[in-house]
């Protein structure tokens, strides 16, 4: 039996931090107001309140931090069908909502699908090519947590959750998304990608500082965490292509590779204390 989705079916999960009004979602939503779409919030704050006069719009303030703790907040608190992960800075296209409930009706085996973004002022996406295709371990090193939709059932019933050691605002500030991805991929649910252009993003992204001492530290962690003992090895691989590809300085080397043992200490330490 086909499953067939309808706009009452959808959510959008947005993390925001710090607010006392939803006048931020208005730019959001330039072609429609943002009541009409599902909407659950999670706004961070120790000492702002967040209020909705609208049904379709769902507040839960929390006074902890962390991107990838509010991820998990809003998978806890959705109700919809499928979900779609934003941030509260993004730009939604005019259709991205019939775009992504026609996605999942056209790829029914889909518990997860990934999709297209620009950066704002950028006539190009992000990610060239115009075809699907099936994710694998390799492939969701590229997806922007924006992009990601998924069926709420499929991962609820499989525990799929944000790690919370990763992501902004948390000790490794890298890779949230990939570890929700490769969680998924782990548990054998089919993780899609589909070309379509649903949202766009300001131009400034963390992701692009790619030699930074915050990026190095939590790849290190994230290296440890995949490979283990051998999570030395690929740090001094990430390093020399930070050199070949100029986001760092020779003379860095020492420097950075140290912040990179740094992390992997510090992972070593979390898991031990979560033993």
């Amino acid at each position: 039996m086909l499953n067939v989705f309808s706009e009452n079916d959808f959510e959008i999960l947005i993390a925001t931090k710090n607010r006392c009004n939803l006048d931020f979602l208005l730019p959001m939503f330039p072609f429609e107001h943002f009541s009409i779409f599902n909407l659950v919030i999670i706004n961070q704050s120790s000492d702002k309140i967040l209020i909705s006069d609208f049904y379709t719009v769902k507040v839960i303030n929390v006074a902890e931090t962390g991107l990838s703790k509010s991820r998990n907040k809003a998978i806890e608190n959705a109700s919809k069908k499928i979900c779609l992960i934003a941030d509260d800075d993004v730009v939604f296209a005019e259709n991205f909502q019939k775009i992504i409930i026609e996605a999942f009706q056209n790829i029914q085996d889909a518990a997860i699908i990934t999709f297209n973004h620009k950066r704002i002022g950028d006539s190009q996406p992000q990610k060239k090519g115009n075809t699907s295709f099936k994710h694998d371990n390799k492939s969701i090193w590229n997806v922007s947590s924006i992009e990601i939709a998924f069926k709420l059932d499929e991962i609820k019933k499989n525990s799929i959750t944000f790690d919370e050691d990763f992501g902004l605002g948390s000790y490794f500030e890298t890779a949230e998304e990939f570890l929700f991805l490769k969680e998924a991929l782990n548990q054998n649910l089919k993780v899609y990608f589909s070309p379509e252009i649903i949202v766009s993003h300001p131009q400034f992204s963390s992701g692009k500082s790619a030699g930074s001492a915050v990026l190095i530290y939590g790849r290190a962690a994230l290296f440890y965490k995949l490979k283990g003992k051998l999570a030395p090895i690929w740090l001094s691989k990430y390093i020399f292509f930070l050199i070949r590809n100029k986001y760092i300085r020779l003379s860095e080397v020492r420097k950075k590779y140290n912040i990179g043992l740094s992390g992997i200490a510090k992972f070593k330490e979390l898991t031990k204390n979560k033993l």
